[in-house]
């Protein structure tokens, strides 16, 4: 039975572009979750784990925490976690792991 963390970690050994979950990252005091570029995307973004905020990749990667952020109507790094953890959580429940 596979669970969440395993799905997570192997998904970390892949470099950044090639990820298809979140992944935190640390700089200067400062926590991100990084959210996966989808097909159509440019760039990564990078949520502030405990703000309604969030920067390009790009930026992140360059300046850490002096990375200019923007506000976001309803998005932080937590809920960018939570919501792959639950998509994964029901995936593994319906089997799709196996």
């Amino acid at each position: 039975m596979t669970d969440v963390e395993t799905i997570f970690a192997d998904d970390r050994t892949r470099p950044p572009p090639e990820r298809s979950l979140p992944w935190p990252e640390t700089s200067g005091g400062v926590t991100v979750i990084i959210e996966p570029k989808p097909h159509w995307a440019g760039d990564l973004r990078a949520f502030r784990l405990d703000a309604k905020e969030y920067c390009t990749y790009s930026d992140w990667t360059e300046n850490g925490a002096r990375a200019r952020f923007f506000g976001h109507v309803d998005t932080s790094g937590d809920t960018v976690m939570r919501r792959a953890r639950a998509v994964l959580a029901r995936e593994i429940a319906d089997g799709l792991w196996n």
